[in-house]
């Protein structure tokens, strides 16, 4: 019989891709205008310091507003409480004896005192005069001082201080020594002369108190927080220039507060990129070289495969009966090699899925292990068990599982351990009772997964459970299941155990499901 071994295993030299540099190691990205872009801290903009500063002064100056204007109400309003109290010790002699007529020089000396242009009791119903100006002026506002509100009061200072008019107030209280009440007619002027003078030697002492308040919260904070960030923002973007180079993390300060925690983050964040930025690098590496390798073992395997076709003309039983089975492996291992190629590509060959018999899939996986003497391997599946699967992915699946297994029982160390692996099956049921995935066991009686590796169980060079391990059958097993619609996962051991298996199997136990179409 004459075999014609596959195109992809006879090929000749093929074009290796370079790998792809890893992030960070490529040259600078640059802009439409040729400027290197992320290579300063110059945006063109306000700086947060300078906003700081302007920010703070602006609400300073604010709270200090929001002081100034009562104040200069209630300097207003003591301001004409002190002209009725002036009046009322003035007046109190002329109170006390109806009778007694006030002269005119006294008149003019109260009214000086009190800088009011008339001066009026009332007492049990009746009013006096107790002095008046020649021509007392027209009144234009009354001031009741027994009842007035603080708005009423900031409202007429602010109005005061910014009239031009000259107004006659006429003033109303109740007078504190004796029962009556007093009322004055006074101008203005004074008034409103005394209150921007108030004002303005409050503006003054405010303007410099926010000043300095100002000045000392934002060196405050320019020290607790505007320069710690702009030294993280510099660190940022010098490590983002060159994130390979360890001198480029930070070093953390010995802050304990959350300037200190985002210090700790933001240099544990770097440290990880370093290492993965160094890791990709050595990947990178190693993908050129395995393309190097895989390019000749390729045209070693098509040999081999031109020299294998042969076994089958020899009439030996022993060479019939196991050259079938090497002209398998050595098509597996030329597909593997095509795969590696593709897989470096990133170009996955989508799965030809069509209905296969697992059971024989699993014995050929079976016959390919290297069992040694003590491991045992058992094929529980069914003899008519069909799935879904594209039968050299699916292979590969199944036997870098069952290969992971392997080596994990052969690497105990007691002779009396029972070192024993199988392939099990059993079907998903939907609601409705039907079986909509097929679920593929592989177990053994080894020691298990251990915790540190069922974090990153599926990550390759993270995932492996045995040291000096990549981990890369078990990230390509959940790659190449989960492209057939299906999941892979390590039942944990607090989970029933499933029904196909026995309680001897208490070491790693594996599922793979696996979508039905039918």
């Amino acid at each position: 019989m004459t075999r014609t071994s596959p195109t992809s295993a006879q090929a000749g030299a093929t074009q290796v891709e370079a790998p792809q540099l890893p992030v960070g190691a490529g040259p600078p990205v640059t802009d439409e205008t040729g400027e290197r872009s992320g290579s300063g801290t110059s945006h063109g903009g306000t700086s947060l310091s300078t906003k700081l500063l302007l920010l703070t002064t602006l609400f300073v100056l604010l709270a200090e507003v929001l002081i100034f204007v009562p104040s200069v109400a209630n300097f207003r309003m003591d301001y004409l409480r002190e002209r009725v109290a002036t009046a009322e010790i003035a007046s109190v002699v002329f109170i006390a004896d109806r009778n007694l007529s006030i002269p005119r020089d006294v008149q003019t000396e109260i009214l000086a005192a009190t800088r009011a242009d008339a001066i009026v009791v009332r007492q049990g119903g009746e009013s006096r005069l107790i002095a008046r100006s020649s021509m007392p002026p027209s009144v234009n506002l009354t001031v009741d001082l027994d009842n007035w509100s603080p708005f009423v009061a900031v409202r007429d200072a602010l109005t005061g201080l910014f009239t031009t008019e000259n107004r006659s107030l006429r003033l109303i209280s109740s007078m504190e020594s004796r029962e009556g009440e007093l009322e004055l007619l006074l101008r203005e002027a004074p008034l409103i002369e005394a209150m921007r003078t108030y004002a303005r030697n409050v503006a003054l002492i405010s303007l410099a108190i926010g000043l300095m308040t100002a000045a000392l919260v934002f060196l405050t904070i320019n020290a607790m927080i505007i320069r710690p960030v702009r030294s993280l923002s510099r660190n940022m973007v010098e490590f983002a220039e060159a994130p390979e180079e360890v001198s480029r993390i930070l070093a953390p300060s010995k802050r304990t507060d959350e300037m200190g925690v985002a210090e700790h983050q933001l240099a544990a964040m770097q440290g990880r990129l370093h290492d993965t930025l160094r890791q990709q690098k050595r990947l990178a590496d190693l993908g050129l070289a395995v393309s190097k390798i895989n390019h000749d073992l390729r045209n070693i395997l098509a040999s081999a495969q031109l020299f294998s076709d042969r076994l089958a003309d020899v009439d030996d039983p022993m060479v019939q009966k196991f050259a079938p089975r090497i002209l398998r492996a050595l098509d597996r291992a030329a597909d593997y090699t095509q795969s590696v190629m593709a897989y470096g590509k990133a170009q996955d060959k989508p799965p030809s899925i069509r209905r296969i018999n697992l059971h024989t899939l699993v014995q050929d996986c079976g016959e390919l292990l290297d069992l040694g003497e003590a491991v045992s391997f058992h094929n529980l599946i069914p003899h008519a068990c069909e799935v879904d699967a594209d039968p050299d992915q699916m292979f590969r699946v199944i036997h870098n599982l069952c290969r992971n297994a392997v080596q994990a029982l052969n690497a105990e160390t007691d002779p009396a351990a029972v070192r024993r692996l199988c392939v099990c099956t059993e079907p998903r049921l939907a609601g409705d009772g039907k079986a909509t995935q097929t679920a593929i066991i592989v177990a053994d009686t080894g020691p298990g997964v251990p915790q540190r590796a069922r974090e990153a169980l599926f990550q390759a060079f993270k995932g492996s459970a045995r040291p000096g391990g990549t981990g890369l059958g078990l990230a390509i097993a959940a790659e190449l299941v989960w492209v057939h619609g299906g999941t892979v996962r390590l039942i944990d051991e607090s989970e029933k155990r499933p029904a196909c298996l026995d309680a001897s199997y208490g070491g790693a136990q594996f599922e793979i499901l696996l979508p039905n179409r039918g």
